[in-house]
């Protein structure tokens, strides 16, 4: 078993995964694994660039990484950055904060290469099992970007397009510094609009109704998942590889659209970085549903981190 740290900064959270992993048969035990919303995506759609309160929310949480990575005593680091510092002109402050605190210089994956250890990440689990049958289509929803990757045993087809949780609700229910409460009709149907055409650029290059088994990750879905589900508190044992009906995702995301900042906010299982961009991200998550034409969703805690720790290993 080697001891292994991974970091996977979006544009919505960042997040650390420390673990004893067999790279020889796939094995993954946990020994740390937490998340922090720091948006470091803050205005980047708009601007262009790295917020300094964004930068510096970021760096106090990998502060706080760097003191459990060396606590557990992982013997290497991976830093994955996504989205949000792929797209930012002033990357170069980023990049040189991470290693000034970590000592790694954090690697700006390409959307394919997001999508490869998100398939890896979420997929390693469900072969051989009887109930869950390839192809798969994983859709990891980011805060800036969307992940659909076709595969079975390994990647077929990946694509990364533009539309997140964050990206959308920045774009369509902004105003002013203020965000929508709830959106109107038109602001749905502009981020309708703007989802869907996101979808024809993914089927572009991924066929995405050929999947049998439609995995679903990231704290959009693990969100809707968990309300699906009617915990008291989020627990990841209980969401993860739960299989949520398209109809239930429906009314959920309806629920979400309609409900005031107060009603988000007021779930047992609601992280509150996630109370204003949920619904978008509910929203995206229906859309690519209706677009498959999957009748459920399974549900992976497991992802783009699992997918970065075995990568090390």
């Amino acid at each position: 078993m080697k001891r292994v740290a991974a970091i996977d900064c979006g544009t919505n959270s960042i997040r650390l995964l420390v673990a004893d992993v067999d790279p020889a048969t796939g094995e993954l035990k946990d020994l740390d694994r937490r998340m922090q919303i720091v948006r470091l995506g803050q205005g980047v759609d708009r601007t262009g660039r790295l917020a300094p309160e964004a930068l510096e929310r970021t760096f106090a949480a990998c502060r706080e990484y760097a003191a459990v990575i060396k606590g557990l005593g992982a013997e290497r680091l991976r830093f994955v950055a996504t989205s949000a510092s792929r797209d930012a002109d002033n990357r170069a402050d980023f990049v040189r904060g991470v290693v000034d605190i970590l000592g790694v210089e954090p690697e700006v994956i390409t959307g394919d290469q997001e999508a490869e250890f998100s398939f890896n990440g979420a997929t390693k689990e469900l072969a051989g099992r009887d109930d869950v049958e390839p192809p798969y289509l994983v859709v990891d929803i980011g805060g800036g970007s969307t992940e659909f990757v076709l595969g079975s045993a390994s990647v077929r087809a990946a694509r990364s397009v533009d539309v997140g949780c964050v990206r959308m609700t920045e774009r369509h229910l902004l105003r002013d510094g203020e965000i929508s409460d709830p959106p109107s009709p038109g602001d749905i149907t502009a981020m309708k609009t703007d989802i869907a055409a996101a979808l024809d650029r993914a089927e572009e290059t991924v066929p995405l109704r050929e999947a049998t088994t439609l995995v679903g990750l990231a704290g959009s879905v693990t969100t809707v998942a968990a309300i699906a589900l009617g915990l008291d508190h989020y627990d990841s044992e209980a969401i993860h590889h739960a299989r949520i009906p398209l109809a239930k995702v429906r009314e959920i995301t309806g629920d979400l659209l309609t409900s005031t900042h107060a009603e988000r906010a007021a779930s047992p299982v609601m992280h509150p970085g996630r109370v204003d961009v949920i619904a978008a991200g509910a929203l995206v998550l229906l859309s690519i549903m209706e677009r498959v034409g999957a009748e459920e969703v399974v549900v992976s805690e497991h992802d783009i981190l699992d997918g970065i720790a075995w990568s090390v290993a």
